[in-house]
């Protein structure tokens, strides 16, 4: 963990589809008037360039930001999300990527609080200087979320998101995210939580999303994009889902309406698409 940069993948299709699923379930928070909490547990370093420095080293948001970048015929809820984008580009040229938490700040009111946690000291550095100016309204701390999160729940309104996103370049972090998850449900069981993992051909990745629908009394939303075949991806993941519990009652339709665009825009081969599981009513 402590190695790992996510300025190598900025922008890159998991990005794309966490980051719109981030700012949908922001945007459901908002529609009633009392405050809530944002936690991220992996924050990062909050924007990220992507004409120098890591990311250009890969340059993985070309098949992920960059594919929507000019597109015009988006659909209202991804046209929302590229719209935070081309925010942190004012001049209209795609050179910088806002991380979850510049997203979640993008769309959070004067009542609503951002806690973030981020354990590599470069990119806690880095996230401190992003939101120098930023006052009261986020709190970061240079530490391990996976144990910040279980001392902020329940936070202080009872209404809530809890991003959970760990680089699973260590294996302990896929059983720290379900006990994670399942801890935080225990202290919060009624908060929205997003927890994001790497389609990968190994166990611990294909495991994960069997022992998450397993959790018991969760009412949960699995979504999954695919842009290329897992099996024959040697290199990087094939990949990623989004397992959301407490999910909005309309998300799962408006995700229904989506991912067939932003499966067949971001496809690199043939076994492109996307699943969308959910529990029963």
């Amino acid at each position: 963990m402590l190695s790992y940069r996510h300025a190598f993948h900025a922008g890159n299709h998991a990005d794309v589809l966490k980051h719109f699923l981030l700012a949908e379930l922001i945007r459901h928070l908002r529609q009633k008037e009392k405050p809530f909490w944002v936690i991220d547990t992996h924050a990062g370093a909050g924007r990220y360039s992507l004409v120098s420095g890591y990311a250009t080293q890969l340059a993985e948001y070309r098949d992920g930001i960059g594919r929507l970048w000019s597109n015009r015929d988006l659909p209202p809820a991804l046209e929302n999300y590229l719209q935070l984008v081309r925010a942190a580009n004012p001049d209209g040229q795609l050179r910088s990527y806002p991380g979850s938490p510049r997203v979640a700040l993008s769309l959070l009111r004067q009542q609503d609080r951002l806690r973030l946690f981020e354990l590599h000291s470069s990119d806690a550095r880095l996230l401190r200087e992003e939101f120098a100016s930023a006052g009261r309204q986020i709190i970061i701390e240079a530490g391990d979320g996976y144990a910040g999160l279980r001392a902020l729940l329940p936070p202080p309104p009872r209404r809530g998101l809890v991003l959970i996103d760990p680089s699973y370049e260590e294996k302990t972090d896929y059983a720290r995210a379900l006990a994670a998850l399942a801890d935080g449900l225990e202290r919060f069981a009624t908060g929205i939580y997003a927890l994001w993992y790497p389609l990968l051909e190994k166990r611990q990745a294909h495991d994960l999303p069997k022992k998450l629908k397993a959790l018991p009394g969760a009412r949960w939303l699995d979504v999954t994009l695919r842009v290329r075949d897992v099996k024959t991806s040697s290199f990087g993941m094939a990949g990623s889902g989004v397992f959301v519990v407490n999910p909005p009652w309309q998300l799962a339709d408006l995700l229904g309406q989506t991912l067939p665009y932003l499966a067949d825009c971001l496809a690199q081969d043939a076994s492109a698409g996307f699943s969308l599981e959910h529990s029963s009513p």
